[in-house]
Order: structure tokens, then sequence, then C-alpha cells
């Protein structure tokens, strides 16, 4: 089960790091409302090494048999492994490879908060986006925010493929 996990966690995270790398090279003019679906789609398309871990596991190691338990338990250490090294991906991308990209960021959420909002509105929220920026320019916080991100849909993932692997 341990090289199962370390096998397709690792899969996983070259996966999530090569993609990442690839639309932050090819597709560097999208906007950020583009950028943010790509990177999600790469987070999903990554972590479908959950599934291939647990029926690797459960058809190869295994006798053709896994608990759910078992296999939500390896898709969730599967799932971590990914998340963790995306989590240090998004720390470097933004304190070394691109360290303008939080302000760059920043920016255009006020642009774009300018032009679909009232003033009112704007005053609001750009006071409420003012006392987060410190937050999310905190490499340690960024480092969470991702990690957690990439893991929680990593969970959904295993519990999905946990039903659907599941045999006794």
């Amino acid at each position: 089960m341990k090289k199962t996990i370390i096998k397709y966690g690792a899969f996983g995270a070259i996966a999530i790091c090569v993609l990442f790398l690839l639309s932050w090279y090819v597709m560097d003019d999208l906007s950020f409302a583009s950028q943010e679906v790509l990177g999600y789609a790469s987070m999903i398309i990554a972590l479908l090494f959950v599934f291939f871990g647990i029926k690797h596991y459960r058809d190869n190691e295994n006798n053709g048999k896994v608990a759910f338990k078992k296999a939500l338990t390896i898709g969730v250490l599967i799932s971590l492994i990914t998340a963790v090294v995306f989590g240090i991906l998004d720390v470097i991308y933004t304190e070394v490879l691109n360290p303008t990209f939080m302000d760059d960021y920043y920016n255009a959420s006020v642009e774009q908060m300018k032009v679909s909002m009232s003033p009112e509105e704007f005053k609001v929220k750009l006071a409420e986006l003012e006392s987060q920026k410190e937050l999310f320019t905190n490499p340690l916080f960024s480092f969470g925010l991702m990690t957690m991100t990439v893991f929680v849909i990593g969970f959904i993932i295993s519990l999905i493929s946990s039903l659907i692997l599941q045999r006794k």
C-alpha cells in the first residue's frame, strides 16, 4: 500500500507541476479568470491519479478487493502528497518565478470590481480587499491555502473513487 501511495502521489505531484508550469509558460497572456479555470482543471486532471492509485492497489496488490475505508485512506494520502507539492510550487512561483503575481492579481481584481460594482459597493469591497492583502501575500498562508484547495478537491475525488472501486 505504501509503495502505491508514494508512486501515485508522485505521479499526481509531477502532473500538477507540469500542467501548472506549462499553463504559466504557454498561456501567460490569458485573463486571470481563464487562468483560474485552467488551474482548477489542472488540479482535477492531476488528482485523477487518486482513482488510478486505488484501482492499482485493488487489482494488483490486494487480489481484486478493497474496502471503502482502505480505498479512501489511499486516495486521501495520494491527494495529500499532490497537495503539499503544489503548495510548495505555488510559493516558489509567487516568491521566485513571478514575484509580481500578487500585485498583478490585486490590480486586476480592483479593476474588475470598479467595472462591475456601484461606487458604494466598490468602496466596501476595496476596504475588505485591502484588509486581506497582507494575508494573501504571506507565503505561509499562500502555501496553506493552495495545499488545502488541492486537498479538498482530492478528498472529493477520493470519496467518489472509493465508492466506485470498493469490492469486498
